[in-house]
């Protein structure tokens, strides 16, 4: 595959708007995760991932049908690192029409809708400040940021659980490539909710404490909430700019919950990902694993790291930083790998201690600083639903 220049990209976690933030608590090993504070009504013992601010956040008035929690930590994830002049930019380049957005969500705006139905009238309609019907499907998040943006290419949304916007580069490089389009702004926004705290929990897959990925010990998950983007187009001879090399993406449907206990899936999405990329897996020097500090997601990820890298490969789970952000995870931990390839900062595994002998020694749970030319992101979904993406130098 031709490569893909990324023109802007940033994140916003637990650990702060943009990627500044991200890359100091990743260096200083600071955890954004804090006491499940979201529902004080009903809480649930566990730890969140929580982005401060999102409550504060006021979208400009004309967009004021889109407004509920998720579309606000879009706003805000929007206006950092220099998005909005980069989205401008390929606006006035390319036309708006040929401008594609793809965002990967799990949830949308469900917890606006679950707010509605918790303030239903004596008839049992939806009050009157709640009626907007733009904001209860799940393309909420994608009509949102069409309208924010100006873009008008296609538009549209991925839901496949945890690997969603992940596989969003993998459809914008397809539109790219086929002529559809010239550019196209990805990324995933998900806040939390009841149905995804309450629902994780009723899997039996939430943690009480802050979550150990790769830890012998690790029993559950810790949630989080986050946004990212990242404008995608294609590169020019001698590009400066980072870039997507490969993609792989696999379903091994072998469980709606549970991965295939041989990794099968996965490593098949890995192996996609280095052959349309024509890389070697000895090169890669960096992979963010999806790692969710679930006893069975760790155990078959690592057992597939294992049979296809070799032992210096420098891998790590960070949702020790920031929780499991869900359909959101995706563009959030491809920003860490480009962060990687741009300083040199190689994660560990935070949170995590006594390493399970039954991983390989390419989970590392210690920092690291190292020049690396290739990173690798893998998310996995609900479903067998697997993305690996490969990132590097655009040309």
């Amino acid at each position: 595959m031709p490569p893909l220049a990324i023109r802007a990209y940033s994140a916003t976690t637990a650990l702060g708007a943009g990627r500044a933030a991200q890359l100091l608590a990743l260096r200083e090993r600071r955890s954004g995760l804090r006491r499940n504070d979201f529902d004080a009504a009903a809480p649930l013992e566990t730890w969140i991932g929580r982005v401060e601010g999102v409550e504060d956040v006021r979208l400009p008035p004309q967009w004021a049908q889109w407004d509920c929690r998720n579309n606000r930590l879009a706003w805000l994830a929007l206006q950092q690192d220099g998005l909005p002049d980069a989205v401008v930019a390929a606006r006035e380049r390319y036309r708006p029409q040929r401008v594609a957005i793809v965002l990967g969500t799990s949830t949308a705006s469900i917890g606006a809708t679950e707010e509605a139905y918790a303030r239903l009238d004596a008839d049992g309609a939806f009050p009157p400040d709640m009626r907007r019907a733009c904001l209860h499907t799940p393309h909420s998040l994608g009509g949102f940021v069409q309208a924010a943006t100006g873009l008008r290419g296609p538009c549209v949304t991925v839901a496949t659980a945890c690997s969603s916007s992940a596989k969003v580069f993998a459809q914008a490089a397809r539109l790219i490539h086929a002529g559809v389009v010239d550019a196209a702004l990805v990324g995933g926004v998900d806040t939390l909710c009841g149905s995804v705290l309450f629902g994780f929990n009723a899997l039996g897959l939430v943690s009480s404490q802050p979550c150990r990925p790769f830890d012998a010990a690790r029993d559950g998950l810790s949630l989080g909430e986050a946004g990212g983007f990242a404008l995608l187009e294609r590169a020019d001879a001698g590009d400066p700019a980072p870039g997507l090399l490969g993609y792989g993406e696999s379903s091994d449907a072998y469980h709606m919950s549970t991965p295939h206990p041989e990794g099968l899936g996965a490593r098949l999405a890995m192996e996609g990902a280095l052959r349309m990329a024509g890389v070697a897996p000895g090169e890669v020097g960096y992979l963010n694993l999806h790692g969710t500090a679930t006893p069975a997601n760790d155990a078959v990820e690592a057992a597939a790291v294992a049979a296809l890298f070799p032992p210096t490969l420098h891998a790590s789970s960070t949702k020790g930083w920031t929780g499991h952000a869900l359909g959101a995870a995706g563009i959030v931990e491809s920003v860490f790998a480009l962060l990687a390839l741009e300083h040199g900062l190689l994660p560990g595994t935070l949170g995590a201690t006594t390493p399970d002998p039954a991983c390989g020694p390419q989970v590392r749970f210690d920092n690291a600083q190292a020049r690396t030319r290739v990173a690798m992101n893998n998310s996995f979904g609900f479903g067998g639903n697997n993305c690996a993406l490969l990132f590097g130098a655009a040309a």
